[in-house]
């Protein structure tokens, strides 16, 4: 899945606060694994399956595994 770098940020700051810790518990993976899918820089995380490439918009990011997203976007959808 391809989406810009600004799409993806603006989805991680609607999630509400501990998100990314429910999502790591969830998924059974590591926090800093999620907060580098949305573009943290944790260098001791492991990798988080995105590419970021510059561009207009913040750049794009191809997500090679969109299960991340997938539960953000449910938590968004509680609301």
């Amino acid at each position: 899945m391809i989406i810009t770098f600004n799409e993806l940020r603006r989805i991680k700051d609607r999630l509400p606060s501990g998100s990314s810790q429910r999502i790591a518990d969830e998924l059974g993976i590591d926090v800093d694994t999620v907060r580098n899918y949305f573009g943290g820089q944790h260098l001791e995380a492991a990798a988080a399956g995105v590419h970021f490439e510059q561009g207009p918009d913040g750049g794009v990011v191809t997500l090679d595994d969109t299960a991340i997203l997938d539960a953000a976007m449910r938590i968004l959808n509680e609301k």
